[in-house]
């Protein structure tokens, strides 16, 4: 299981991080990440989460992490969420949404984009931290399965990536100076130089 000790300390708290938690783990039973090499679906969002409160963000933005995939992924509504944990935090959802009508993958994750860089610094902050727990998880499978993680990918692998490399190259324009951005294009780095070790030690 992930390490949280901040979010876990938020949500002792705040009562709002605590139903937050509550109602992630509630709807992402059962589910188990992709590209993750078979772990739970809810280390990511607590993932997000603890990244964004080691970089003491409020707890309507680490609410907002810890339900940022609900409604792309489970059943929950961003109505749902507004009932059970307010306008903020549900609005925050919602951008973090990809919309389900684009079919193209490339260009939904391109609205996408362009919708967060036009949000607020939290919408943004949350983005960062979910491409950064993204690529770290992607890494960490990696190094144990190689290039056959891609089995549970949804796109090709070297698509993610690119996707990954034009959500930072966005993230630069508006916050180049952001400790969850210089992580993000280190961690990108790293998952290139990942490849090529492997590539490198597969034809010896």
């Amino acid at each position: 299981m992930v390490e949280s000790p901040r979010t876990d300390a938020a949500v002792e708290q705040s009562s709002l991080v605590r139903e937050a938690l509550e109602i992630a783990r509630r709807a992402h039973f059962g589910q188990i990440r992709s590209g993750s090499n078979g772990r739970p679906y809810i280390e990511h969002p607590i993932a997000v989460a603890e990244l964004l409160a080691e970089q003491e963000y409020s707890e309507a933005v680490l609410a907002a992490a810890l339900l940022h995939d609900v409604v792309e992924d489970t059943d929950l509504t961003v109505e749902d969420l507004r009932e059970r944990v307010g306008d903020q935090v549900a609005e925050l959802v919602e951008v973090l949404s990809d919309d389900p009508s684009i079919e193209s993958y490339e260009e939904r994750k391109r609205e996408h984009r362009d919708r967060i860089a036009a949000a607020d610094d939290d919408a943004r902050a949350i983005f960062a931290a979910d491409k950064l727990a993204n690529v770290k998880m992607l890494r960490i499978a990696y190094q144990a399965r190689g290039e056959d993680i891609a089995e549970e990918l949804k796109v090709p692998l070297d698509e993610k990536i690119k996707i990954w490399e034009q959500d930072l190259e966005k993230l630069l324009e508006g916050t180049p100076d952001a400790a969850l951005v210089t992580d993000l294009g280190a961690e990108l780095a790293g998952l290139a130089g990942d490849r090529v070790t492997r590539a490198r030690s597969s034809s010896t």
